[in-house]
């Protein structure tokens, strides 16, 4: 029995969806379970599967439409089944299967076929193809109902071969020619006949023709050129637009020295426990957070909601935009558990493969720039959290201790936060913490 395949509903925050790519073409067998088509959200891209057996019979968007969810994207029913109704009352072909490679192609035809002005019926898998060749579907005969052009008329239409020129007869050249003008234009094709001489043409006539007929050089490359958003850039767009209109937001900066932290490191690396530093902030920021709850709440119809669990969000950067899956409970994990779990989302964001619920429910989010040398920069809060971390480059700087100028490896915490609920001093209060527990250690402990 036919089915209407319709675009997913895969959160309860989505409203649309993009189908990026098709896994199948119109024609294809495809079962229950086997993958259909591609889904790019405000969030990540899902592949879709099928949800029953059949032959994909039609396609109501291309890839790269944005459908609301619901909506119908592609019918897959029998081979032979009439899908009309489906369509709104228009007659549908039959998928038909590959023609062998022994095939004989349909008589070539060289002039359309049809009257001027009427109808080209086409599957519109027929109707890619033909655009994809440059081939003028008035010219080739449909084998499918009603003369209706499948696939496979126009992978088998051939046009036919055009009929070769009588030669023309040689005729002299009207224009009178210097024996040296004649010699050059016959050596470079030049028709005597179109360079204008007044009496006879002599050999910087053709010099000046040559001049005047010159090539120009290729036009510069446009200046500009506009590509429209896809689905992770505009949700990206709107939600940093609504961030920035929701919360008033100050950043505060302090600079933390991260010799300890580096040592920590090495003696975890000499017992073959390797972890990163985001994974160290994780650790370390989640212990802080259930010490100052105010800066691991959300803000919800003038209310303030604490969160007695840490959802530490953690921001990967992708081709095309960025995501913020949360490691759940940060602060009852380990530090190798928070590792493994970061490497796992990692890869799983850049597959293309989070899951919906490890992107909501954050509590707070990290966000690293490091790696790209950054000093101190203004991270925008993901919403409806209250407070974001940027993490900037660790460098080597100058420092004075003890009365002494030393060396040591420095690191810029930037802390944007949400002056709603989040005062100034206790920003500062929860650095200032942050700050001890990544030079002290021990303090994780206490």
């Amino acid at each position: 029995m036919a089915k209407v395949v319709v675009m997913p509903k895969l959160g309860l925050t989505m409203t649309e969806g993009t189908v990026s790519k098709w896994l199948k073409k119109v024609g294809d067998e495809i079962k229950s379970g086997e993958p259909f088509f591609e889904v790019e959200t405000d969030k990540l891209t899902n592949t879709i599967e099928a949800n029953t057996d059949g032959v994909v019979r039609h396609f109501f968007v291309e890839e790269g439409t944005t459908v609301p969810v619901l909506d119908k994207v592609a019918i897959i029913a029998a081979a032979d089944e009439d899908i009309s109704a489906l369509l709104g009352g228009a007659p549908a072909a039959a998928a038909a299967p590959e023609a062998p490679a022994a095939a004989a192609a349909p008589a070539a035809s060289a002039a359309p076929i049809r009257a001027p002005g009427e109808r080209v019926v086409a599957a519109p898998a027929a109707k890619k193809l033909a655009k994809e060749l440059g081939i003028d579907l008035a010219l080739v005969p449909g084998t499918g109902p009603n003369g209706r052009i499948t696939l496979d008329d126009v992978k088998n239409w051939k046009p036919a071969p055009a009929a070769p020129a009588a030669p023309a007869a040689e005729e002299a050249p009207k224009t009178k020619a210097s024996p040296l003008a004649a010699a050059v234009a016959k050596d470079l094709g030049i028709d005597l006949d179109k360079i204008g001489a007044k009496d006879r043409v002599l050999a910087e006539d053709i010099l000046r023709y040559l001049e005047s007929t010159r090539e120009k050089a290729p036009e510069e490359a446009p200046r500009e050129e506009v590509v429209p958003m896809n689905g992770m850039r505009k949700a990206i767009a709107k939600n940093m637009l609504n961030s920035h209109m929701t919360s008033p937001t100050v950043t505060a900066n302090l600079s933390v020295d991260m010799s300890a932290m580096k040592a920590y490191r090495e003696q975890l690396k000499a017992k073959e426990i390797k972890v990163s530093y985001t994974d160290l902030l994780v650790k370390f920021i989640a212990k802080a957070l259930t010490e100052f709850p105010l800066l691991n709440c959300s803000v919800e119809d003038n209310k303030i909601v604490y969160k007695h669990y840490v959802n530490m969000g953690v921001a990967v950067a992708l081709d095309n935009g960025l995501v913020v899956p949360n490691v759940p409970d940060a602060d009852k994990k380990s530090l190798t558990e928070i590792s493994k779990e970061i490497k796992e989302l990692a890869k799983l964001a850049r597959e293309g493969g989070l899951p919906m619920e490890k992107l909501r429910g954050g509590t707070f989010t990290i966000t690293n720039l490091g790696m790209y040398g950054i000093e101190s920069f203004t991270p925008i809060i993901n919403q409806p959290e209250v407070a974001i971390l940027g993490v900037t480059t660790m460098e080597d700087r100058a420092v004075v201790r003890g009365g002494e100028i030393v060396i040591r490896p420095m690191m810029t915490l930037s802390l944007t936060f949400d002056h709603r609920v989040v005062d100034g001093s206790v920003a500062a209060e929860f650095l200032q913490r942050v700050k001890a527990l990544l030079e002290n250690p021990a303090l994780m402990l206490a």
